[in-house]
């Protein structure tokens, strides 16, 4: 296993970012950096650098013609395709039924009537996530309650899909 530098809430961010229609999230494991690219910069790097089947190195950016806003990010893109096998590895959504059954059980352990009943009622609507988060809001106190034990769950999610790629957190580094 290798140690490595890990921001538990970066990585929480990008796994609970599940639609990934505006980013995508890559670890660097060189770094434990999380490198958050945007879908735009992406396609453009993916359409842009990629000649006959074979991408193209970072020389060949003078090549292109791009707003220096984009220049970075494009860069950024780059790199994580064409790093050496294995340096990015892309950061996983969160399973929504992982998330779903951590929302009904904090539920669960809500004793006062009238918060409990309407996260119930959010947990068995259409849009469950959202409403959830909604319905918190209005109970201040809960949604502290919520977020605590949303972290300690995602430590361990995390944690786990660490060591399944071989990473260890560095012992007293979690930001």
């Amino acid at each position: 296993m290798k140690l490595l530098k890990i921001d538990f809430n970066e990585i929480q961010k990008a796994m609970e970012d599940v639609s990934r229609d505006a980013f995508d999230y890559f670890l660097d494991l060189e770094t434990g950096s999380v490198v958050t690219i945007s879908q735009e910069m992406l396609e453009k790097a993916k359409d842009t650098f990629y000649k006959d089947d074979e991408l193209l190195d970072e020389e060949h950016l003078e090549e292109y013609e791009m707003p220096d806003w984009m220049e970075e990010e494009i860069e950024t893109a780059l790199r994580v395709f064409s790093s050496e096998k294995g340096r990015y590895v892309r950061i996983p959504e969160r399973e929504s039924e992982k998330a779903y059954i951590l929302m009904k059980k904090f539920t669960e352990g809500v004793e006062e009537l009238h918060p409990h009943d309407e996260l119930s009622n959010a947990l068995n609507s259409h849009n469950a996530f959202s409403r959830f988060k909604k319905t918190l809001a209005d109970y201040p106190e809960y949604r502290e309650r919520w977020f605590a034990m949303n972290a300690g769950a995602m430590k361990k999610t995390i944690t786990e899909w660490l060591e399944s790629i071989g990473i260890k957190p560095e012992q007293g580094y979690y930001a």
